[in-house]
């Protein structure tokens, strides 16, 4: 889109020629004002942003602290319940052992009064 203010080469034409140079001026301090007020707000919602990401970061390291935290207790419990497994099965088998033991002693028993009820028998 063509800028009617250029002149054919493509140059403002004199702007002390301008009839209108004071509102010119006046409206380019007015937007000059206008961006220095947005550069202004930018600055301050950049500074807001970096404060809000700096509290995203630190909330994200507590929360790794504590997932670290809560792992560590779960490998810790986890190496607990394998050692109590196997003092459980340590347990099962030393009261298989015995009740294997008890039962070859009543074997021994029932076969001891068979012969002496086999004897008193003759």
């Amino acid at each position: 889109m063509a800028d009617s203010s250029l002149t054919a080469a493509g140059r403002l034409p004199c702007v002390a020629n301008s009839p209108d140079l004071e509102a010119r001026v006046a409206a380019l301090e007015a937007r000059l004002e206008e961006v220095a007020a947005d550069a202004v707000a930018a600055r301050h919602l950049a500074a807001g942003a970096d404060r809000d990401v700096s509290e995203v970061r630190a909330e994200l390291r507590a929360h790794t602290s504590a997932l670290n935290a809560l792992r560590e207790n779960q490998v810790e419990q986890g190496q607990a319940i394998g050692d109590l497994q196997v003092k459980v099965n340590q347990g099962f088998a030393e009261m298989r052992g015995k009740l294997d033991q008890t039962a070859a002693g009543q074997e021994l028993i029932v076969g001891l009064l068979n012969t002496l009820i086999d004897r008193d028998e003759q």
